[in-house]
């Protein structure tokens, strides 16, 4: 994975995993990775690993069972909720970025209605 240096790593780790859980690669329940591994795969310090899952469960994403690992919420409102708050992040940004190019919005959804036809 690429950083970007515009956002906490944290941050940017904690969204691959929430892209992660969306697209089904991690399923409810699932258990993660060890903090040293989940540190590995993503070439973090191990404290930027911790604070990842730390914040995971804050945000009811993950929870912890002492002495097991850290798991993937069951609860499916949550995942329906992740689901909903990343798609209306691209959406955000997506209109932000045509509106600054000077599309109104019935533009923008007259190109999206061509770009569908023409899938």
């Amino acid at each position: 994975m690429e950083f970007q240096n515009n956002q906490p790593i944290y941050l940017q780790v904690i969204h691959d995993i929430k892209r992660r859980i969306i697209r089904g690669e991690l399923q409810p329940g699932e258990k993660l990775s060890s903090v040293r591994d989940l540190a590995l795969a993503y070439q973090i310090n191990p404290n930027t690993a911790s604070r990842v899952y730390k914040e995971m469960e804050i945000e009811g994403i993950c929870f912890t069972k002492r002495g097991l690992g850290t798991f993937i919420t069951e609860e499916k409102e949550k995942i329906m909720e992740i689901r909903q708050e990343m798609a209306g992040g691209c959406l955000k940004d997506f209109l932000k970025g045509m509106t600054d190019m000077g599309f109104t919005f019935e533009e923008i959804i007259a190109l999206i209605e061509t770009y569908k036809e023409e899938q």
